[in-house]
């Protein structure tokens, strides 16, 4: 979704190119986005020139919605978040002695990544992407102004 939001403004992106970029089977792609597209987080474009873009803008999609969207668990407790687990407990019906500990880091963490914005990530990527780019210029302008090499201290 980063890849996707990062590139959008060029026209719809294709999974074939997100998939080159970031390493990531195309099969696995298209069900991630048929399910994306599902929840109306993405919109898909047919014929040449097609591809995706997001649905909604980047500020109103969180990292929850897309984790949702595409089905992935956000499980700590060993029982699923049932209520009657009895892992540790003996054999005794009722909640394992660590079961509300692992339910409220759950509840953290939906918090969490409901709090984190797509255009939040990628902002981060652009920056980062501008740091690399400007560490990049220094050594190159350091190596052509005969700079010598920091060296460690022995």
């Amino acid at each position: 979704m980063i890849d996707l939001a990062l590139r959008q403004h060029s026209g719809p992106v294709t999974l074939s190119a997100i998939s080159q970029r970031q390493n990531i089977s195309l099969s696995y792609l298209e069900q991630l986005f048929g399910k994306l597209r599902r929840h109306e987080l993405v919109d898909s474009m047919r014929g040449p020139g097609g591809g995706y873009s997001l649905a909604k803008l980047a500020r109103y999609v969180t990292v929850a919605d897309i984790i949702f969207a595409v089905d992935e668990p956000l499980d700590a407790t060993d029982c699923g978040g049932k209520q009657d687990c009895t892992r540790g407990n003996d054999g005794k019906s009722g909640k394992c002695m660590t079961h509300e500990l692992w339910a409220t880091l759950n509840r953290k963490m939906v918090e969490y990544l409901d709090s984190v914005s797509l255009q939040d990530l990628v902002d981060q990527q652009r920056m980062r992407e501008l740091q690399e780019a400007s560490a990049a210029k220094s050594v190159l302008m350091d190596r052509r102004s005969g700079a010598a090499e920091p060296t460690a201290a022995v």
